[in-house]
């Protein structure tokens, strides 16, 4: 009998005294890790958007009952900070990769376009650069996060701006960068299936009486400027703060 119990998983009693039913998180793959779960959940949000992503859902993608998350991600805002996690750990990755540029200034605009580039392999994330940024205090933030905080600040620093400058650099560079992707991935396409510019953006929608100088550039809006018209207006924001290199 306790051999028919332990090849059945045992009884109610027996499953409970189980040391966290360990098995739990093995999936299909393997063993669970807060990594592949990220990985997953990354992945998850890449094809089907963010209300796609669950506690449930995740388990499913992974093969695994969802209880056994919890032992990685506490909930949906635990996820939320890990998706953000994840794509700054490739933006590590992606800046690792390259060769730092000497005058502070190029450097800053290379930090700009690996940004760009990681935003838009992962758009339905960008919300949550800033979304999350708000709710999570500084210290709170995952490491990834801070690290790339500390690459900002140090390059400043190190280029002769005192903590003040550095600070309101920082919040500049910080703004414009997260902004303009925000821009470049808004929607404009109303009606995807229409061939005709002005159908497909949903002119027809908009009173010309009110709304004339929107419609004439809405055309060029829905255009993607791209990394270029980033590093320029970079470039130009930081002529404001005097120090040319």
């Amino acid at each position: 009998m306790a051999k028919d119990r332990a090849e059945s998983g045992g009884t109610a009693g027996d499953t409970a005294a189980a040391p966290a039913r360990r098995a739990g998180d093995r999936g299909r793959y393997g063993r669970l890790s807060r990594e592949r779960l990220l990985a997953t959940a990354l992945e998850l949000v890449d094809r089907e958007g963010l209300s796609a992503l669950s506690m449930r859902r995740l388990g499913a993608e992974l093969d695994v009952e969802a209880m056994a998350l919890y032992r990685y991600a506490a909930g949906k805002d635990a996820l939320l900070d890990g998706l953000v996690e994840a794509v700054y750990v490739e933006l590590e990755e992606r800046l690792a990769a390259g060769s730092e540029v000497p005058a502070w200034r190029a450097e800053l605009a290379r930090i700009a376009e690996a940004t760009y580039d990681v935003c838009l392999t992962h758009p339905h994330v960008v919300p949550l650069l800033s979304t999350r940024m708000l709710a999570v205090p500084l210290a709170r933030r995952p490491l990834a996060v801070l690290r790339h905080h500390e690459r900002v600040l140090a390059l400043l620093r190190g280029a002769g701006l005192d903590e003040a400058r550095s600070a309101a650099v920082f919040r500049a560079f910080t703004g414009w960068v997260l902004g303009y992707v925000s821009v470049e991935l808004q929607a404009m396409v109303d009606n995807p299936e229409e061939s005709e510019p002005a159908f497909r953006l949903g002119l027809h929608r908009m009173p010309p009486q009110e709304l004339p100088t929107l419609r004439e550039t809405a055309a060029v809006l829905a255009e993607r400027s791209g990394p270029d018209a980033l590093t320029a207006g970079l470039d130009a924001l930081l002529g404001a703060f005097g120090k040319t290199e």
